[in-house]
């Protein structure tokens, strides 16, 4: 019987690390899963150790789990006794087939692991990654939907020269049914990025992405400008100052600063060798008094962001109601707006706050926008 596409790239690899990267209904974690379940046929009571994770359990049980079960089932070799539903593991012909959720950190950080499945690993955090990798003997299976366009896994484990990577489509697939394509090229006429990323199986915008962004290389001469915005750091988190300007509803925003250890007198050293002076505002994060006060005794006009109740939120309001264009040369906020993303629950839905991260620079021009853009149209901003 044909295959789809990832279960012979599967198979065929010799590399330590298989990644699997497509669309809907390609066949990746079917697959995966098909060959784990052939290797313990093939090599019976070898005692490997076989760890599935996936970010949560109630994902895991509603898919992989029950992939997994269906794959034996059918194939005859499935046996009540050898099924541990209360450590959710399956002994498969002497080998341990364990299922982890990504929080369960103690349960596979403890042990070494034969093979390691990590499924829809867009939804793991760099770390889990790193903590399984030191802890796998032989090999590595990674599957997800490029639903992220800038993820840590195309920089840290795709270029490695221990992997091997795999791209597929639903058209890779020859089990699915022509209800099931159409359904997928649906998404050609309702939604370009849904289709790119779920029926192409290329990288596309996560729909966790907070802001969408643009990149200038010359402020337009008809932009004004509009204020300076600046967080405070000190120790791990960087200080970052930024400029914003404004062309109609376009915000043109530069980094200028953006280092950790500087103390309010070394920023007040640095805003000189941008010509910053006494009558140019900077708008501050005012859960730093001290720091306001210390830097405004050098002479320098720093104001606090009038936060208020559910500030961030209406700060991101603002910005997302305007087209943002990052300066070129601005790497690291380019990078934080790239990785600025919603908050999600165990089960992937979306809250509606912030991930606490990638925000220095972001935190700055938000503190800009509510000073400076909040109250030119305060009935329609704030709520």
């Amino acid at each position: 019987m044909k295959q789809p596409k990832a279960y012979y790239d599967v198979k065929g690899s010799k590399a330590r690390i298989v990644c699997l990267q497509g669309g809907s209904r390609s066949g990746k974690t079917y697959s995966v899963l098909h060959c784990l379940c052939e290797w313990c046929y093939t090599y019976q009571n070898s005692h490997f150790t076989i760890t599935i994770i996936r970010r949560s359990f109630p994902s895991l049980r509603a898919s992989v789990m029950r992939d997994f079960f269906n794959i034996i089932q059918e194939a005859g070799w499935y046996q009540e006794k050898f099924h541990n539903k209360t450590e959710n593991t399956y002994n498969l012909f002497g080998n341990l087939v364990q299922f982890i959720s990504a929080d369960q950190p103690d349960k596979f950080r403890g042990a070494k692991h034969h093979f390691v499945f990590l499924n829809e690993c867009t939804e793991l955090a760099k770390e889990v990654f790193v903590q399984i990798s030191m802890r796998t003997l032989y090999k590595i299976f990674i599957d997800f939907n490029p639903s992220e366009e800038y993820h840590w896994l195309y920089d840290t484990v795709i270029p490695r020269d221990d992997c091997d990577f795999f791209k597929s489509t639903y058209l890779d697939n020859p089990f699915l049914n022509k209800e099931v394509i159409d359904e997928i090229e649906r998404l050609k006429d309702t939604d370009e990025n849904y289709w790119r990323i779920y029926g192409l199986g290329e990288r596309g915008i996560s729909k966790e992405t907070i802001f969408q962004t643009h990149v200038y290389d010359e402020l337009p001469e008809n932009a004004d400008h509009i204020a300076y915005g600046l967080d405070f750091g000190f120790a791990a988190d960087p200080a970052a100052l930024v400029r914003v300007s404004q062309r109609g509803d376009e915000l043109y925003i530069e980094e200028l600063i953006y280092s950790g250890g500087l103390t309010n007198q070394d920023l007040g050293e640095k805003f000189k060798t941008w010509d910053i002076g006494r009558h140019d505002e900077i708008i501050a994060d005012s859960a730093e008094p001290k720091s306001i006060t210390e830097l405004s005794r050098m002479n320098f006009n720093v104001k606090p962001a009038r936060k208020g109740a559910d500030s961030i939120r209406n700060g991101i309001d603002i910005m997302r109601r305007h087209r943002l264009f990052i300066k070129s040369d601005s790497l690291n906020l380019q990078k934080e707006f790239r990785n600025y993303k919603w908050n999600t629950d165990r089960d992937g839905r979306i809250l509606p706050h912030p991930r606490d991260a990638w925000n220095h620079g972001i935190d700055a021009v938000r503190y800009c926008c509510l000073n400076k853009l909040a109250h030119r149209n305060r009935s329609y901003y704030i709520r």
